[in-house]
């Protein structure tokens, strides 16, 4: 018998990782939605929440059944992070290690039974220690339903959903915005021949929050070429809207029409609030198989001259022998020929 295997969904909150403001707006997934109460003036998209370290914050949440019968969810405070994927806002999962608000934040009731078309409000409490450290601490209330739901298909494969309402919890004190570009990497792909087909490259790169506070990086694109040559130079924009603190993302970028034959140095240069930082790398673009070719025709060179030179000392001793001797006897015959004038005058 087959094992169902039960995998979470974090679906979190609206949009994900909007690159403009989200309208206030529940998370939901069509069958149920997360949200906080409403204040007296507007509704509430998520939980924006102040305090000081030792502070214990109240508020309520709202779960609203959009179906006809009746759900039953684990209700719990979890901790989030970027995805590696794409950098998005997601959720650890109830098994995971919780350290800010996963920890911190305790609902009134831990499983709720939602009727069909109707809505529970549970309390809960932010009991921040003391010793927290200052700065964001991202996360949110989540509402897993508990049933596990068998993938179609004959695949053994269960999934269960969740929804979540974000808690954006900022703990007073110091304030640090801090960015870092890592591990900068060119993958350069062009064709054998020069001019037949497209030469491409592929920078992969880190964005790491080495600070206290979530930020809104921007990415500047740069390559030069020989003499400072400007290749390419553009504004990224598949990168996260929201780097929560200590996170990593790796992402990549792809540039059509790179260079085929040049040493290109490639610039990225990150920004957000009042942080700045850059980082660089390089690539030799070169066609490899006219290279190859002229190598192979420079060796066969080589080969024949070496050849040459083994063969024509052998030849040459012996002219050079013949030589020698003649220049031998024309050195001694020709003083006896003055002498013998001499000699009959």
């Amino acid at each position: 018998m087959r094992k169902v295997l039960s995998v979470l969904l974090c679906l979190l909150c609206s949009l994900p990782c909007l690159l403009i403001a989200a309208p206030a707006r529940a998370a939901d997934n069509g069958s149920w939605s997360v949200y906080p109460v409403s204040s007296a003036v507007a509704a509430r998209p998520y939980f924006y929440v102040s305090a000081d370290p030792g502070q214990t914050i109240e508020d309520k949440v709202v779960v609203a059944n959009k179906t006809d019968k009746p759900l039953t969810f684990r209700l719990y405070a979890a901790d989030a992070y970027n995805t590696a994927r794409d950098g998005g806002f997601a959720v650890r999962s109830l098994d995971e290690r919780m350290r800010g608000v996963g920890a911190w934040a305790k609902p009134a009731k831990d499983r709720i039974t939602v009727p069909g078309h109707k809505k529970v409000t549970v309390p809960f409490t932010v009991e921040v220690p003391e010793g927290a450290e200052p700065g964001d601490h991202p996360g949110a209330i989540v509402a897993l339903d508990e049933r596990v739901e068998k993938g179609g298909g004959g695949v053994a494969l269960g999934v269960q959903r969740a929804v979540a309402a974000r808690v954006y919890l900022q703990v007073s004190g110091p304030t640090l915005p801090a960015l870092a570009v890592e591990d900068v990497h060119i993958a350069h792909h062009q064709p054998l021949v020069p001019g037949l087909g497209d030469s491409t490259a592929t920078i992969s790169y880190t964005l790491h929050n080495t600070g206290n506070v979530t930020l809104d990086p921007k990415v500047e694109l740069t390559a030069r070429g020989l003499f400072g040559r400007t290749l390419l130079s553009r504004d990224l924009t598949k990168i996260p809207a929201e780097l929560l603190p200590g996170q990593r993302v790796r992402l990549t970028e792809p540039w059509r029409g790179a260079p085929q034959l040049d040493w290109t140095d490639v610039k990225l240069t990150v920004s957000a609030e009042d942080t700045k930082e850059s980082a660089a790398a390089s690539f030799v673009a070169v066609p490899w198989l006219v290279v190859a070719v002229l190598t192979v025709a420079l060796g066969a060179g080589a080969w024949l001259l070496l050849r040459l030179r083994r063969t024509r000392p052998k030849g040459a001793r012996g002219a050079d022998v013949l030589r020698l001797r003649r220049r031998a006897r024309s050195a001694t015959t020709a003083p006896q020929a003055k002498v013998g004038q001499s000699a009959g005058g």
